[in-house]
């Protein structure tokens, strides 16, 4: 007859099996609470559970390599979220291993799975969620990497229990239409990303209730699905002129103000309308969001919403790396933006 599980002595203990394995396996970068570690001991003894002798070998065997999911490191959000990262890991001691997913929750999974292979110290996962869990399988590999010894964090929206930072988008976008309101707009469009891309919908979604709130709506047809890219900005502001038809700025009327869930695509955004014969910002202003560090090259200088990714970068992977408490409540830090008025949003 087969004897306990580990599984049995975490119930037992009132505590997670993840809390359950440090406690009895130990971890080289883990600790677990004195009370929670003898807690699951005696629970271990009770029910005569014997530890795995390979299990606690691996869970004490750490490598000094931590892994950085993004979904394209071509796009300058995640360079800059990729070299807080290791600039963090890098006074620490470690070495970071990094991979693109292209936006693939299959390769999310996989990546996973394989630095627990590697026995990596802890991955942090630099890319938002999508609406959809398609999340289910990444969340069970990601709660069996904790249960073996390895540290988690996640960057823009949490993931059951897991540690976060969380990016105040929609509270971000909500300041920015408040601002281009106070500047005069009153017609606006957006270029709302990927239908199901959480980070995407909550910018779209602070935006457009807040001008709402405001007595502004935005039409149901100023609101254009396209790709989280430069050339999805474009694409998506040419849509977005091709539906205003008759209504589409000129020379003799107001300028409609264009927010863009992030900044590559208002980059692509401002091109897409000066091909089409118009103005930025005298016909069009275009607004985005996350201040990557390339607009320093745009012109006119993008107002957009600032995010310190940088420094979201470092508190991942601290998150990542520190000891964990399973009795606490789930750790989160929050990141609020900051808007930045510039050159393509003037006041009217």
């Amino acid at each position: 007859m087969p004897g306990p599980t580990l599984s049995e002595v975490a119930r037992d203990a009132g505590v997670s099996l993840a809390t359950a394995s440090r406690a009895i396996n130990g971890s080289a970068n883990r600790t677990v609470r004195p009370d929670l570690r003898e807690r699951v001991l005696a629970s271990a003894r009770r029910l005569g559970y014997s530890p795995d002798p390979s299990a606690q070998a691996m869970a004490r065997g750490r490598t000094t390599s931590v892994g950085l999911v993004v979904h394209d490191i071509a796009d300058p959000y995640f360079s800059s979220l990729a070299a807080g990262v290791a600039d963090a890991a890098d006074r620490d001691g470690l070495i970071v291993t990094l991979t693109s997913t292209r936006h693939s929750p299959e390769r999310e999974r996989a990546f996973v799975e394989l630095m627990d292979r590697q026995r990596a110290r802890a991955v942090v996962l630099g890319g938002g969620r999508l609406a959809e869990d398609a999340d289910g399988a990444l969340r069970g590999a990601l709660e069996r990497y904790r249960a073996s010894g390895g540290g988690v964090s996640l960057v823009g929206q949490p993931l059951g229990d897991l540690p976060a930072v969380e990016i105040a988008n929609a509270d971000g976008a909500a300041d920015l239409a408040r601002a281009l309101h106070g500047l005069g707009y009153r017609a606006f469009g957006v270029l709302a990303g990927p239908a199901g891309h959480r980070t995407a919908l909550d910018r779209a979604r602070g935006f457009t209730e807040a001008l709402a709130a405001l007595g502004s709506p935005v039409a149901g047809e100023a609101v254009v699905e396209c790709a989280f890219t430069r050339d999805g900005g474009h694409g998506g502001m040419r849509a977005l002129l091709d539906r205003l038809g008759p209504e589409r700025p000129d020379a003799g009327t107001p300028p409609v103000a264009v927010f863009a869930v992030n900044d590559v695509m208002a980059v692509g955004a401002m091109a897409a309308a000066r091909e089409a014969g118009l103005r930025v910002p005298e016909d069009v202003a275009v607004a985005g969001f996350d201040d990557i560090v390339t607009l320093r090259d745009v012109t006119p200088a993008l107002t957009t919403v600032r995010i310190p990714l940088t420094e979201v970068g470092e508190q991942a992977l601290a998150l990542a790396l520190a000891p964990l408490d399973d009795d606490s409540e789930p750790r989160r830090v929050e990141v609020r933006g900051e808007v930045v008025l510039r050159e393509s949003t003037p006041r009217l």
